[in-house]
C-alpha cells in the first residue's frame, strides 16, 4: 500500500487497505490482539507505520511503501 505522508496511523492503513470498513471495526481488531505490527502482536491503534513495516490482520498482511 502506498502512502504519500511520511506515516499513517494503523487504524487509517487498515481502512485504507479495505481490511476493515469503520474505524471502530480497527479499534476492536486492535484491542483484540488480532493485528500484528512487523510480526508483532499491536495494541495501539494509533501506532504510526512508515514505509517497510507490515501489519498482518485475518491472514492478510500489507505493506507500507512510500
Amino acid at each position: 500500500m502506498k502512502i504519500k505522508d511520511e506515516f499513517i496511523k494503523l487504524g487509517q492503513a487498515m481502512k485504507l487497505a479495505a481490511l476493515v470498513s469503520e474505524g471502530v471495526e480497527a479499534k476492536y481488531a486492535i484491542l483484540n490482539e488480532e493485528v500484528k505490527v512487523n510480526g508483532e502482536i499491536c495494541t495501539q491503534r494509533g501506532k504510526k507505520l512508515y514505509p517497510g513495516d507490515t501489519f498482518s490482520y485475518q491472514g492478510k498482511t500489507v505493506t507500507i511503501e512510500s
